[in-house]
């Protein structure tokens, strides 16, 4: 079932509701929507409350006047969790939508959790002032200030679409079908282009790295051999969470940024044999 919600600041988030079961709520990355998430909509709907969200100004959710801030944006998850009377669920956030789970973490602390899966999302996209080197590498930092804001000032500029898409270039394997290419970057151009590029500065800024150790659900962590997101960095979120699982997915089984709409066969299953522990 389709539908919409209106959080506190007068934003309406639209969201896929189908199923019946414990929850599971989807939370999709930077600039793209919950269809993302079709293969595991239709397969963990026989067996969950599936719930996938829109951001607010993403995917079928309609542009908002402002709030385009990953707190702001953990605060409207919250909010349609309570409207939707869960109390607590597995948590699922790829790409930016990890970084929104880890506001919400922040904010309300683990309570509202069943498991938690994060899929490819270093701990912070930015370099922080005063990072080693070594730091760099754990963080996954992926370049400085001055290249964040150089990005953000394209993606507004004349030239937005085609940054965008070399964007999604750097996050898809080189075997990709060019009509799925095609329709992740339409879903990505749908975002209004100056408030997705203020969102990418907020986005990139944050340093998460103190977390992991709050993290006291079953979590499993998920990165890409060949993502542009270093799988060290998904090694060392692992190795912050106590207990925590990690699956590496090679570049045959659509270990880039979208493993779960590239290879959602193998990427169904190990999400499926986690879900199913006890």
């Amino acid at each position: 079932m389709q539908k919409n919600f209106t959080t506190s600041d007068g934003a309406v988030l639209a969201y896929t509701d189908v199923g019946q079961g414990p929850a599971l709520v989807l939370l999709p990355g930077w600039s793209q929507s919950a269809a993302m998430f079709r293969h595991q909509i239709e397969h963990f709907s026989a067996t969950h409350r599936v719930v996938a969200v829109d951001f607010r100004g993403h995917g079928r959710s309609p542009d908002a006047a402002r709030g385009f801030r990953i707190f702001r944006f953990a605060a409207d998850i919250m909010e349609l969790m309570k409207h939707e009377k869960i109390q607590n669920a597995t948590m699922l956030g790829w790409s930016m939508g990890a970084s929104v789970l880890w506001a919400m973490i922040d904010i309300f602390d683990t309570s509202f959790i069943n498991k938690l899966i994060l899929i490819d999302e270093p701990a912070t996209v930015m370099r922080q002032a005063g990072m080693s080197d070594e730091d760099i590498l754990n963080a996954g930092a992926l370049f400085d200030a001055a290249t964040m804001i150089a990005i953000a000032e394209q993606i507004k500029g004349a030239e937005g679409a085609a940054a965008r898409g070399a964007f999604l270039d750097g996050m898809i394997t080189k075997g990709i079908p060019e009509d799925l290419k095609a329709w992740l970057l339409q879903e990505n151009l749908r975002v209004n282009a100056v408030h997705i590029a203020d969102l990418f500065v907020d986005h990139c800024s944050i340093d998460w790295s103190d977390i992991f150790t709050r993290i006291d659900r079953p979590t499993l962590v998920i990165g890409g051999r060949v993502s542009h997101v270093n799988p060290r960095s998904q090694e060392w979120i692992h190795a912050q969470i106590k207990g925590s699982q990690l699956v590496i997915f090679e570049e045959a089984d659509g270990g880039a940024h979208f493993s779960f709409i590239e290879a959602p066969t193998r990427f169904n299953e190990v999400l499926a044999g986690f879900l199913a522990e006890q």
